[in-house]
């Protein structure tokens, strides 16, 4: 009888543990969720998987991957055509004209005698 208090017992303990915070981290989950999203969005913009790994560096490639090929097989399915993600070139910024610069020399003061004081 004791044995099978103990066995429940410790079923108990070990059901519990998502309540203590020992569960997995949820920051990993957003994770994973995040990159599922950049996937399915690079599919979406008609973009190439070792584009979205190439402009994703340091994401979770399997997560990019899962989430690419569900909106494939969304996009298949609904027979839906993406759209083409086109990044604009930045704004070519010309320099200002350069102003003239004064030149301005610095003398150095002449040395003046200090007057002694007489005793």
């Amino acid at each position: 009888m004791s044995r099978r208090l103990l066995i429940l017992f410790t079923a108990l303990l070990l059901s519990a543990c998502d309540l203590l915070g020992l569960g997995p981290d949820p920051k990993v989950a957003q994770k994973e969720a995040d990159a599922k999203a950049i996937g399915g969005a690079c599919r979406h913009g008609l973009r190439s998987i070792e584009d979205c790994y190439t402009l994703n560096k340091g994401v979770n490639k399997a997560a990019i991957y899962a989430g690419w090929l569900e909106m494939d097989a969304y996009m298949r399915e609904n027979k839906l055509e993406g759209l083409r993600a086109e990044i604009p070139a930045p704004l070519a910024s010309t320099p200002a004209p350069a102003q003239p610069v004064e030149e301005v020399i610095v003398e150095p003061k002449a040395k003046t005698k200090a007057k002694t004081a007489a005793h």
